[in-house]
C-alpha cells in the first residue's frame, strides 16, 4: 500500500477570486463535468477516492482578510495555509482553541499544509476536543459557492452575530461536497501562558482510562487525557518518553493557576503510578504528536482507523479487536478517541460489529490505499432518518452531485 498521493493537477482551474470560482463552477455544470476541490492535498486520502475530471484548486485564493486580535476575530481566505495563520495568531499569544489536527504526516505528506477551507469542510479538532469542540463550534462565517453556482454568506464577523450559524456550522465535515469555501471567520482565544504534562509510567490501559477519568472529574481543569501503550510511547516527540506506557494528562493557563493545579492532581496521581512532568515546549511536542497521530506516521502501508466510542469501553474495544486481528492502539479524549492501525485489510465490518457490542461508537477509515477505500464503507454508515437529511442537503447545495463526488 502506497501513500495516499495529491490530487493530480494535469486538469486543474486555480482561481484567486471569488467570481471566478462561481465561473467555474457554473462552467462545470454546462459542460456536466464533476470538480475535485482541494486546497494543498495534504486530506487527499480522506474518504473515498474522487470520481472527478476536473480539479478546482484554491491555494491562490489565500491570505487574511479580517484580524482584529482585540475582538478575537479572523477572517482568511479558504486557501490560506493554516501554518501560516497560527504564526500569525502567534504573533499575538493567541490560538485556535480546538486544536486542529494536521493530517499531513499520516498520509506521507509534510506537516503544515493543511488549509483553512480543508480545515471547517473536515471539522478537524485535536486533544482539546474533549472541552472546547470541533472548528464547527469556533467558526462565526463563511463565503462560499453552491454546487448549483450560486455564492452566498452565511454569519458574520463579530462573536455575538448567530445570523446563519447553522449554516455555517452545516458545512462543517461535509467534506466539499456542499459548496466551495471562499472564505471562512474563526473566533480565537488568548493562548495559555504555560502549560504543563503529567505523565503516569506504566499503566495497563484499563487502568490508564480509570486515571483519565478521575482526573477529567477533579478540579483542574484538564485539557487533554491520552494514553499511550508501550509499543506507541516511542512515537512521540522524538522518543521523549521511552518505550514504557505513558498515560498523559495536560494542564494549561496561568503559571500560578498551572503550578497550584499541578502540585494538588500531581500529589493524587502520584499514588496511582510513577510520575514525570514536563512543562513548557516539551509537553507542546507530546501534544502535537498525539494530535497528529504521529506514533501511526511511520510507515503508509498500513490501514489507519479512527473511532469514536464511550471512553469507558475503549480498552475493552481494543482488546475485543486484538483478538480478532493484528492490531495497535493509542488513546485521546479520555478514551473517547482511539487511534486503530491494523497489519492487514481495513476489516471495516468487524471493526463496527465490536464497537456496536460494546456500547456503540463510530468508525471512520482515515488511511488506506486508494484501491482500498474505493471498496471499503470509508464513513460510518447513518441511520436512515440522517441519511435522508444528508440527502436532502445535497439536493439543496448540490443536485447534479458535481463537487466531490463519491467522496462521503
Amino acid at each position: 500500500m502506497s501513500p495516499s498521493p495529491p490530487a493530480s493537477t494535469a486538469s486543474a482551474l486555480e482561481p484567486s477570486r471569488d467570481e471566478d470560482i462561481v465561473d467555474a463552477v457554473r462552467q462545470a455544470l454546462a459542460d456536466e463535468t464533476p470538480l475535485l476541490i482541494e486546497g494543498a492535498g495534504s486530506k487527499a486520502g480522506l474518504g473515498k477516492p474522487v470520481q472527478a475530471a476536473l480539479t478546482l484548486s484554491l491555494a491562490s485564493l489565500s491570505g487574511v482578510t479580517l484580524y482584529e486580535p482585540e475582538e478575537l476575530v479572523i477572517s482568511v481566505k479558504a486557501g490560506t495555509p493554516i501554518g501560516q495563520v497560527e504564526a500569525l495568531l502567534r504573533e499575538n499569544r493567541q490560538r485556535f482553541d480546538f486544536e486542529p489536527m494536521d493530517y499531513g504526516p499520516l498520509h506521507g505528506r509534510e506537516p503544515g499544509l493543511g488549509t483553512m477551507g480543508g480545515l471547517l469542510a473536515c471539522n478537524l479538532s485535536g486533544p482539546r476536543r474533549l472541552n472546547k469542540g470541533a472548528a464547527r463550534d469556533h467558526v462565526l462565517g463563511i463565503r462560499a459557492v453552491s454546487g448549483r453556482g450560486e455564492a452566498f454568506a452565511s454569519g458574520g464577523r463579530v462573536v455575538k452575530n448567530v445570523t446563519g450559524y447553522d449554516l455555517s456550522k452545516g458545512i462543517a465535515g461535509s467534506f466539499g461536497t456542499l459548496a466551495v469555501l471562499t472564505d471562512v471567520t474563526f473566533k480565537v482565544l488568548p493562548a495559555a501562558e504555560t502549560e504543563e504534562t503529567l505523565v503516569l509510567r506504566g499503566l495497563d490501559e484499563a487502568s490508564a482510562i480509570g486515571a483519565l477519568a478521575a482526573a477529567m472529574g477533579s478540579s483542574a481543569e484538564v485539557s487533554g487525557a491520552a494514553h499511550l501503550p508501550a509499543y506507541v510511547a516511542g512515537g512521540v516527540a522524538k522518543g521523549g518518553l521511552g518505550n514504557e506506557p505513558a498515560t498523559l494528562i495536560r494542564l494549561e493557563g496561568f503559571a500560578p493557576s498551572v503550578r497550584a493545579r499541578s502540585s494538588h492532581l500531581g500529589a493524587a496521581l502520584a499514588r496511582v503510578a510513577p510520575l514525570e512532568r514536563h512543562e513548557g515546549e516539551a509537553s507542546f511536542a507530546l501534544w502535537r504528536d498525539i494530535r497528529d497521530a504521529r506514533p501511526f506516521a511511520d510507515s503508509t502501508e498500513r490501514p489507519v482507523w479512527r473511532l469514536s466510542v464511550t471512553p469507558t469501553r475503549a480498552p475493552e474495544i481494543v482488546m475485543a479487536l486484538r483478538m480478532r486481528m493484528a492490531a495497535e492502539a493509542f488513546y485521546d479524549w479520555q478514551g473517547g478517541l482511539v487511534w486503530l492501525r491494523l497489519d492487514g485489510e481495513p476489516e471495516a465490518e468487524t471493526i463496527r460489529a465490536v464497537i456496536a457490542a460494546c456500547g456503540g461508537g463510530h468508525a471512520t477509515l482515515v488511511r488506506a490505499s486508494p484501491a482500498v477505500r474505493a471498496a471499503t464503507a470509508v464513513f460510518q454508515p447513518q441511520p436512515p432518518a440522517l441519511a435522508g437529511l444528508s440527502s436532502r442537503l445535497k439536493q439543496q447545495f448540490d443536485p447534479n452531485g458535481i463537487l466531490n463526488p463519491g467522496r462521503m
